[in-house]
């Protein structure tokens, strides 16, 4: 008898994502089992729950991805589920909280290729602004970027206050040098755009971030927006764009479609490899971007 491939979906909000639920299916799941309000402490007899009930030889049918919107929260969460298996009990991880981190690791693989292809350079030392850094796609942004060497500042829209909290956070736990901006009026963020090399809006949807105004003229190079819905977050960048020059610039842009379109195949493509894979495999947003970085061109 073939045995099943199954997929236990927690989230510690009130539902699980429909986008995440039929891109299991699509890749392949028989069985997808949602749990909701999960909280921290739960994970550990989820998880034993799980894989005590199969043999051991059937940890690599099973799986367990982890939602939400809050990007730490489901590193811990992670983390947890790590921590709970006995081998030879165990199952597959996958993180992925509101599909920031392979949001996060298609428009980073995006931006790097853009700079790659029209400047001859990549994002080691590229002075990188992250415009909506107080989200879970923004975070990941900053950390991938940082990685590889960008120079990276959290844009505050409210402020400095916050994202010099999530900079301090993130050096904590990554160890890295991300700085932190006031981005709450028109000319702190001129001149945070003319301070940078790559700008990335990551703003929640419908909320323009950056004009036309605030771009021209500023030396930047590359502007990628994650926001299909109107208005863009930057204007003048069309959700189509890949690479062509934002009008009466000679900025490079990425839209949200072409972030999206690599995104899609990354987060359909980890869920693949864990049906296939004949081991046990945990990824995160650092396996989202290595497979991001083979999809985008």
């Amino acid at each position: 008898m073939t045995r099943k491939h199954i997929l236990h979906m927690l989230t510690p909000l009130k539902q699980i994502s429909p986008f995440d639920v039929n891109m299991a299916l699509d890749a392949g799941f028989d069985a997808i089992v949602p749990y909701v309000g999960v909280e921290l402490g739960d994970v550990t007899g989820l998880v034993q729950d799980a894989i005590f009930s199969r043999p051991p030889d059937a940890g690599a049918d099973t799986g367990v991805f982890i939602a939400g919107k809050d990007a730490p929260l489901a590193l811990d969460m992670s983390v947890a589920a790590r921590k709970a298996m006995v081998p030879p009990f165990q199952l597959s991880v996958f993180a992925d909280p509101a599909g920031s981190f392979t949001t996060a690791a298609a428009m980073v693989a995006k931006v790097e290729k853009a700079l790659e292809k029209h400047f001859k350079r990549g994002l080691k030392d590229a002075r990188l602004t992250i415009f909506g850094a107080t989200g879970v796609v923004g975070f990941c942004a900053a950390v991938l970027a940082a990685r590889e060497g960008a120079h990276v500042t959290l844009a505050g829209h409210d402020g400095a206050k916050r994202v010099l909290n999530i900079a301090a956070g993130m050096e904590q736990r990554f160890k890295l040098k991300i700085a932190a901006a006031d981005a709450s009026g028109e000319a702190e963020k001129r001149k945070l755009v003319e301070a940078s090399d790559v700008v990335l809006s990551c703003a929640k949807a419908g909320v323009q971030v950056l004009s036309k105004k605030q771009l021209s003229g500023t030396g930047l190079l590359v502007a990628a927006d994650i926001n299909a819905v109107p208005p863009p977050g930057i204007e003048g960048l069309d959700v189509q764009a890949d690479g062509e020059r934002i009008e009466a610039t000679e900025i490079v842009g990425i839209g949200a479609l072409a972030t999206g379109n690599v995104k899609y195949k990354v987060q359909a493509g980890l869920f693949r490899k864990m049906i296939d894979s004949d081991k046990t495999v945990t990824f995160d947003f650092h396996d989202a971007f290595a497979l991001a970085r083979e999809i985008a061109k």
